[in-house]
């Protein structure tokens, strides 16, 4: 039997008589406790304690206290008689928390020592837990708030509970009027006309939508995605914000970036593909005179018409034109009409939209005039655009703006237009072969390049120039007999410079000689040469050189149309375009001498 003291009122104590046990209150108390005498020796332990040293009660009693709690500091108690309280100490993997009082009798003399102490392990490991619970959760809280996106997250009820700084950024309005208030009310009180947050919580699904912010006038995309718990109630609902006007701008951006990469893309095939008669080699007047009024003209923006036959340089008047241009660091895009084949020329030259026709580029297309906006247009061999085009092509000159196929919405454009043509455009117009007006809105200023036969004083310096430039390609350094460069100054050159070159290339490239004689001379000349050198020319007195040459051309022409009837097959047996003949047949008339009428 033992004796508990019952309180009864302040200070006064009463026994009570019990069958409780003081080693039974002992080992119902969850820390650990043992007490020992001044020798170090166990006189007193409980439960709690034998299960932190792995040990019975009856095993530990009598044993020294600091071999079996290395560092429980009781023997420390004991001599110094002074209490420490909570203390930490480890044992083996365990941290107890302990604290430890000496024992002293009624006489006041110290008789032992005790120490309390508990089990912190759990409560630790609780902490960490804690620790990284809150790490995470300030990981997530960065994380979000780091989202260039605007970011509105809700509980259940449409309550909110944070919102991003991106989204005070985005709406214009700050996140400490929205914190805590539901989505309900803010639709109420006008701060927003709907809210994607409560369609999710009604639908209990994924939900996306347009919306414009009144602050900012912003449009923006809205996707709000609802978290569900176990229980499968909806808990949190999180919503992405996005600034769909950024977007349109980029989306702006990278479409004038692709529009001009594939105007760069187009100008360096046509740079890779540029052939040597476009280098700008002049001696004669006549040409003198036509590059002289290609760089006046080009300060201008009028339309230009080239003509002249195949081969006599129009493109490179056409280059003149645009380098002494205010567009000259501007595109310029060449088009050849005649190699396009007519099915395809609408949507070169004028793009189309996305699904206009089978096999279009899902993406649409931008056209040459499109590629050419602010810049120059070369339409080469225009004459081969057909009737129905040339309506299109009148509207651009006129108006300044076209349609894709497939379009419904003009583009306007500001391009220079430079037409070219090796046909009689005026006799064309007359045959119905093309539009009248649209004739006479690209003929504002006409440029007729001659063909090399009527400006032979050119035929040197563009061989010299041909010469070096292949020898320059093959890295040889071959040159011509004085005899060869005769014979191809009396060769009427119906290919004009591009012939010329071809005959110069071939020439370099097959002769085994240094120096290239007349068995080099291809025999497409050669014949015509050999048939010259029977022609008579009566020259009774000396005569100027243009005169005796008019002379010869008046022979030839009028014999040529007294024989074969018509300009065009006397211009097909003379070697040269048929508005040559016209023309020179027409000065033979001012001159009085004409025998046909």
């Amino acid at each position: 039997m033992m004796y508990l003291f019952i309180g009864k009122g302040c200070g006064r104590m009463t026994p009570v008589k019990s069958s409780i046990s003081l080693q039974m209150v002992l080992d119902a108390v969850y820390n650990g406790i043992v007490a020992c005498d001044t020798e170090g020796h166990i006189i007193l332990v409980n439960e709690s304690a034998s299960r932190v040293a792995g040990q019975s009660k009856e095993e530990l009693l009598g044993q020294r206290v600091d071999r079996i709690f290395p560092n429980t500091g009781l023997l420390e108690i004991i001599r110094t008689g002074v209490c420490k309280a909570h203390q930490k100490l480890k044992y083996g993997e365990r941290t107890l928390l302990s604290n430890r009082s000496p024992i002293f009798d009624t006489d006041g003399k110290l008789v032992g020592a005790i120490g309390v102490f508990q089990d912190n392990s759990e409560l630790e490991k609780v902490s960490l837990e804690l620790m990284e619970e809150k790490k995470l959760a300030e990981e997530l809280q960065e994380i979000i708030e780091s989202s260039y996106d605007g970011m509105w997250i809700t509980d259940g009820q449409g309550n909110s509970l944070h919102i991003n700084s991106a989204y005070e950024r985005i709406s214009g309005i700050k996140r400490e009027e929205l914190l805590g208030r539901n989505m309900r009310e803010l639709v109420d009180k006008g701060y927003f006309s709907d809210s994607v947050t409560l369609h999710v919580l009604e639908k209990k699904e994924r939900v996306t939508m347009m919306h414009e912010i009144r602050n900012t006038g912003k449009r923006v995309l809205i996707t709000g995605n609802p978290i569900f718990n176990e229980a499968g109630d909806i808990e949190r609902v999180v919503t992405n914000v996005r600034d769909i006007t950024e977007l349109i701008k980029l989306k702006r951006d990278l479409e004038d970036k692709e529009k001009q990469a594939a105007r760069y893309q187009n100008e360096l095939a046509q740079l890779r593909s540029l052939r040597g008669d476009d280098d700008i080699v002049v001696e004669s007047a006549q040409m003198r005179h036509i590059f002289d009024l290609a760089t006046w003209v080009g300060q201008v923006d009028s339309t230009v018409l080239v003509l002249g036959e195949s081969g006599v340089g129009k493109e490179v008047v056409a280059q003149t034109i645009v380098r002494s241009s205010e567009r000259r660091d501007e595109a310029f895009i060449k088009v050849n009409c005649g190699a396009i084949p007519e099915s395809l020329l609408e949507s070169e030259l004028f793009g189309y939209e996305k699904g206009s026709f089978t096999g279009a580029d899902k993406k649409g297309k931008p056209g040459m005039f499109e590629l050419a906006h602010k810049g120059t247009i070369l339409l080469d061999e225009v004459s081969e655009i057909p009737l129905n085009l040339q309506v299109k092509l009148l509207r651009v000159i006129q108006e300044q703006e076209f349609m894709r196929v497939g379009g419904t919405k003009p583009i306007l454009l500001d391009v220079r237009i430079i037409a070219a043509s090796n046909k009689n455009l005026e006799e064309l117009v007359h045959r119905g072969g093309f539009r009248e007006d649209l004739y006479y809105r690209l003929n504002v200023i006409p440029i007729t390049v001659p063909p090399l036969r009527d400006r032979r004083d050119d035929v040197p310096p563009l061989i010299d120039h041909f010469l070096r430039k292949f020898n320059e390609k093959y890295h040889l350094s071959k040159s011509f007999r004085y005899e060869v460069v005769e014979r191809l100054l009396e060769y009427s050159w119906p290919g004009n410079v591009r012939e010329l070159q071809n005959i110069v290339e071939r020439m370099v490239v097959l002769s085994r000689d240094e120096e290239i004689g007349v068995d080099s001379v291809p025999m497409q000349i050669k014949p015509l040469l050999e048939t010259e050198r029977h022609f008579y020319v009566d020259v009774p007195d000396v005569i100027p050189l243009k005169e005796a040459l008019f002379q010869v051309e008046k022979k030839l022409i009028i014999k040529a149309l007294q024989k074969y009837g018509t300009t065009r097959r006397a211009a097909d047996a003379l070697g040269v375009d048929q508005s040559t003949v016209v023309r020179k047949y027409q000065r033979i008339r001012e001159s009085g001498d004409a025998i046909i009428e």
